[in-house]
């Protein structure tokens, strides 16, 4: 890539994994190598887990999270850890200049329940190559973040079936 940018998509609405997934798709239709770290999300059988299988050669998806409640108040030890963990491979993956696209799916709300510190994710934002574009979801994305980046997408809720009663479906938010 001659000319990579960074990218967020933030808000309180659906869709901010899914944007950054259509990118990797797209992508990965050009042969290009994308990596995405999922911070804050376990083994809760997420599609995305699953095809990235099949397109293997050019899609990988790493976790750095547990899954299920993070608190914001006090975050337990082991979603520290596994962050600061999700965020070390992030580091390395751009240092080595391996992907074409790094996207850290999730990392603005890590930052926002104190599992990562503002100040490095803005660091590694300074540091990133210029033929690597880089892509971070997730609510509550900081002022400085959004300042850092060369575009925003915000999603926002107008209506949401969870206020209905359904739950996540297989597929859809899953």
């Amino acid at each position: 890539m001659q000319q990579g940018l960074i990218e967020v998509y933030t808000g309180d609405g659906k869709g901010k994994t899914t944007a950054a997934l259509g990118l990797a798709l797209r992508a990965a239709g050009h042969e290009m190598k994308v990596l995405m770290i999922q911070f804050m999300k376990g083994e809760a059988g997420y599609g995305e887990q699953k095809i990235a299988q099949g397109l293997s050669a050019y899609l990988t998806i790493r976790r750095a999270g547990r899954g299920g409640f993070v608190s914001r108040s006090k975050p337990d030890p082991l979603d520290v850890q596994l962050a600061q963990e999700g965020f070390a491979m992030a580091c390395k993956a751009l240092r080595d200049e391996t992907y074409d696209i790094v996207i850290l799916d999730e990392i603005n709300t890590a930052i926002d329940h104190g599992l990562l510190a503002l100040s490095d994710l803005l660091q590694l934002m300074d540091s990133k190559p210029g033929s690597v574009e880089l892509v971070l979801t997730g609510r509550n994305a900081r002022p400085e973040v959004l300042e850092k980046a060369d575009l925003v997408t915000e999603m926002v809720a107008r209506k949401h079936p969870y206020k209905r009663g359904i739950a996540a479906r297989k597929g859809i938010e899953l």
